[in-house]
């Protein structure tokens, strides 16, 4: 009985555990990378003649973003053909379609794109390398780059090494590949390995053609302003602009009637337009934001005529042809909505240049009734409403008609608008001491997003005080001002000149409301 009471409990154990619905487990998560277990040729292999590699590995892999993580120094002219593409597979074939230089390392450098089939385990940073020569060169150099003027810096740069020898100069990187070529993927460091012994120019390039080659138009560039020379321990930074074009003037584009506009490229500073038609009146400003001028005419009954732009170092003409018959009707926007920061200023932007304003046509009232003085400033199609603002307070701006004409001699009609300000405790102040510093510079306030809030220019030593400003994250920019034309100016590959030097606080400064913050910022 006892055997047979047993002998019923396992039986109904083991059908009450077939019964139970699940999953298998299928074993722990494979967290392990792919592994080269042979190449053909094999890895390092010196003499190499051969069209064709074929790397093994101990699972199946598959390739992910190859055409931007396979990095092949020296660069060849034709990339070579790798299989298979998009299928799994535990072999990678690479066809070589170039004529190989003679006593030459190669490295074929896959950064993250070989990766195992089933979990997407990355072999990281895998290299396969050879030499067409009787030995592999071993030298190497490192370095980090940045942004000359952001403060975060482009992935996947370019960063070049070429060879001084009798064929190089400053044009080389202009219409020639590299001697050696690395990649930063996402990251600010990076390495140039398996170099022979010699002497270099260090360059880095963020592309727009992914060529190797320096297109001022698209790429920005760093450079190191010495010659390397190989074997080194030093390590090397680079700071990465985007050199300023010369100015190129596209051609005209009629807008309306009157008015043309004109995409530019490089500084046009100082630029004037000019019709030849010395009785036509015209009127132009920038739009810097989008490297456009604006030109406007009024009194042509011809088909066409030329315009000449020029300044001290451009000159050019071109020919505006009149066929558009409607003028634009003068549009006024406002760019307070409900909320005026006591650091604002009340701004109205119109579609055409405003030639006159009549104060005594413009009122400005606190709390619905008591008039308070204020004053007006143009410039082109912009208008500043100039005036004492105070906390707390309610505004009422009224334009009546006629107060403002444009170019056109069109004018306003009634406009109206409302505004208030916030109470007093709402904002904050941030008190900011800059040390080892080289004067002059530029201390810039910007928002997390790096728009400008604010800037204060400083000769000597001293505290620099935002205040008034809105509960928010800001970011603290000093610009040294080497050639002291208050701004900042980027580097040029051609004149030997690097940008100039700006350095960001170590944090964001987070500002509540009613704070009243004390910042030491120390220059390195």
């Amino acid at each position: 009985m006892k055997f047979k009471s047993v002998f019923l409990l396992i039986l109904l154990v083991l059908i009450f555990s077939c019964a139970r619905k699940g999953n298998p487990t299928g074993g722990p998560k494979d967290e392990d990378a792919p592994i080269l277990i042979n190449a053909i040729p094999v890895h390092r292999s010196i003499n190499f003649n051969d069209n064709e590699i074929r790397i093994y590995f101990d699972e199946y892999v598959k390739l992910k973003d190859i055409e931007t993580q396979l990095i092949i120094s020296p660069p060849l002219k034709y990339a070579p053909i790798i299989s298979p593409i998009g299928l799994p597979s535990k072999r990678i074939s690479l066809k070589i379609k170039d004529t190989l230089k003679a006593n030459t390392t190669y490295v074929f450098n896959f950064g993250e794109s070989i990766e195992d089939n089933n979990e997407g385990n990355a072999l990281s940073n895998f290299k396969y390398i050879f030499s067409t020569g009787e030995y592999i060169d071993s030298l190497s150099i490192k370095g980090k780059i940045k942004d000359a003027f952001l403060n975060k810096t482009d992935d996947y740069i370019s960063v070049l090494l070429y060879e001084i020898n009798e064929t190089y100069n400053d044009s080389t990187i202009f219409k020639e590949k590299p001697t050696y070529i690395t990649n930063t993927l996402d990251s600010i460091a990076w390495k140039i390995t398996n170099i022979k012994k010699g002497k270099y120019k260090l360059i880095a390039l963020k592309e727009s053609q992914n060529n190797y080659i320096y297109e001022p138009k698209g790429d920005k560039i760093a450079f190191l302003d010495t010659i390397i020379s190989l074997p080194t321990e030093k390590d090397f930074e680079l700071k990465l602009f985007k050199q300023t074009p010369d100015f190129k003037l596209a051609k005209p584009i009629e807008v309306s009637k009157g008015h043309f506009i004109f995409g530019f490229e490089g500084n046009g500073k100082n630029l004037k337009a000019n019709l030849l038609d010395k009785q036509i009146k015209t009127v132009s400003y920038f739009e810097k934001e989008k490297d456009t001028i604006h030109f406007f005419y009024k009194g042509i009954d011809l088909d066409s005529t030329n315009i000449v732009f020029k300044n001290t170092s451009f000159e050019e003409e071109q020919t505006l042809k009149f066929r558009l018959k409607k003028q634009d009707s003068l549009i006024v926007m406002n760019n307070i909505k409900g909320t005026l920061f006591l650091r604002d200023t009340i701004t109205l932007s119109s579609n055409i240049p405003l030639t006159t304003v009549d104060e005594s046509k413009i009122n400005l009232k606190v709390n619905d009734s008591t008039a308070i003085p204020f004053s007006t400033k143009l410039f082109a199609n912009k208008l500043n409403v100039l005036f004492e603002r105070k906390p707390e307070e309610s505004y009422k701006l009224e334009i009546l008609p006629n107060a403002i004409t444009d170019f056109f001699d069109q004018t306003t009609d009634t406009l109206k608008y409302s505004f208030k300000t916030k109470k007093a405790n709402f904002y904050g102040e941030i008190n900011l001491k800059v040390e080892n510093v080289t004067y002059p510079i530029i201390v810039q306030l910007l928002s997390e997003k790096n728009n400008l809030i604010d800037e204060i220019y400083a000769v000597e030593k001293q505290n620099y005080i935002f205040e008034n400003l809105v509960p928010s994250n800001y970011v603290i920019r000093v610009i040294a001002d080497t050639n002291k034309n208050k701004k900042w100016d980027t580097g040029n590959f051609i004149n030997k000149t690097q940008p100039e030097n700006v350095y960001y606080f170590n944090k964001v400064i987070a500002l509540k409301e009613n704070f009243y913050l004390n910042e030491v910022f120390v220059l390195e």
